[in-house]
């Protein structure tokens, strides 16, 4: 894969932070019920997480030498509790499985110094899916 593929996935990635951002904002700020306060309490640090993935990402961008998006996805806008973070879940499967793309992807593209920028981030998606996962009862 050339490094201007890589630099336009990285940017799919990075588009996909800033939809976690405000789809994590969105359902924090409707979340409603006591059942699902353990959700909200466990989702609550992920996006903060999401934040310095998304800087982790426009760093890499900028540092193979491509300009990081400013474009957000469309989010989509859900106002019952258990189906909104269900979508999260869905959304952090979809990024743990790009994350793990990529890692191998910058290892195969003799990148180590980028691929080692992208191991917290596919380690913190991997506990946010168990984290999501667990509070959801699934």
């Amino acid at each position: 894969m050339d490094q201007t593929k890589f630099i336009e996935l990285l940017n799919e990635d990075l588009e996909m932070e800033y939809r976690s951002i405000v789809q994590y904002i969105q359902h924090l700020a409707v979340a409603t019920g006591a059942e699902f306060q353990a959700v909200t309490e466990a989702v609550r640090p992920h996006l903060n997480q999401e934040l310095e993935h998304a800087t982790t990402l426009a760093e890499q961008i900028d540092f193979l030498g491509g300009v990081p998006t400013t474009a957000v996805p469309d989010v989509p806008s859900e106002t019952d509790t258990r189906r909104a973070f269900e979508l999260d879940l869905e959304l952090e499967h979809q990024q743990l499985e790009r994350y793990r793309e990529r890692f191998e992807q910058a290892s195969e593209a003799g990148l180590p110094d980028v691929a080692e920028a992208l191991r917290p981030l596919l380690e913190q998606t991997q506990d946010h899916v168990r984290d999501l996962q667990s509070a959801l009862g699934k």
